[in-house]
């Protein structure tokens, strides 16, 4: 098929004219090497019959040709009659122990065992038909076997768990935590004042010069963003890390 494949298309193309296909037959071809026409479908004694009669002028006869077309149809032979031939399947467990005395004897140990399996559990569910599972508790009689629960039970192992299960939360330590009291509101205020004092305009460390805790410092930052999303102010930085110019537009 490679070497069929390899060989140079023929100057004169031959056509055919199929139920299926209509065109070129080198065309055919490739269509059935690449499974996208049905080998089936194909008449390769029709397409001979056609090829002989295209070679019988004069003028279309080429030896390339020629060969190049039994090498084709050979493949194509090969490939309809291995897809019309029956595949071989893999012999089943029947057909293996019709084959062998040995394999037979093993299964027929394996059958015995079943059976007597079969049987014995057959015998032992009729056995236990007559027998009911009891679905009520024990009578008043057998009552005093039980274990008292509050025989062991003393007051002061009743006050242990009131006590336990009445005593208050522990207190949440929140001395970690730092107190809000400056408000991003209460700084937007301030640095509205800050700003019109400095004439309009001034650096972000002016503006923060006269806070006394680093929390102070972060909420005045915060209120800037606030105030620049509302379009009260313009933001500039020349550079990274550098001074933040302050300039109120509102």
């Amino acid at each position: 098929m490679s070497d069929g494949a390899a060989v140079a298309p023929p100057t004169t193309e031959f056509a055919v004219d199929l139920p299926t296909y209509a065109g070129p037959f080198r065309l055919l071809a490739e269509l059935v090497m690449e499974q996208k026409v049905d080998v089936c479908d194909v008449a390769v004694s029709a397409v001979t019959d056609r090829y002989l009669a295209h070679a019988k002028q004069a003028d279309r006869w080429n030896l390339e040709e020629a060969t190049w077309f039994i090498a084709i149809c050979a493949v194509l032979l090969e490939l309809k009659v291995s897809r019309l031939t029956p595949r071989h399947t893999e012999l089943d467990e029947e057909d293996l122990i019709g084959g062998s005395p040995d394999l037979a004897y093993a299964r027929s140990l394996e059958l015995a065992a079943f059976r007597k399996v079969a049987v014995e559990i057959a015998r032992r569910l009729e056995d236990e038909a007559g027998y009911f599972a009891r679905d009520v508790g024990p009578g008043p009689e057998f009552s005093h076997l039980y274990p008292d629960p509050m025989v062991h039970l003393r007051p002061e192992h009743l006050a242990t768990m009131a006590a336990a299960l009445l005593r208050p939360p522990p207190t949440l330590d929140l001395s970690h935590v730092t107190p809000v009291r400056y408000t991003v509101a209460e700084a937007m205020s301030t640095l509205e004042e800050r700003i019109t004092s400095f004439g309009r305009g001034a650096t972000f460390r002016d503006l923060v010069a006269d806070c006394d805790e680093r929390i102070h410092v972060v909420v005045r930052f915060l209120a800037i963003l606030e105030l620049y999303r509302e379009g009260k102010v313009e933001l500039a930085q020349a550079e990274t890390f550098g001074e933040i110019e302050v300039a109120w537009t509102g």
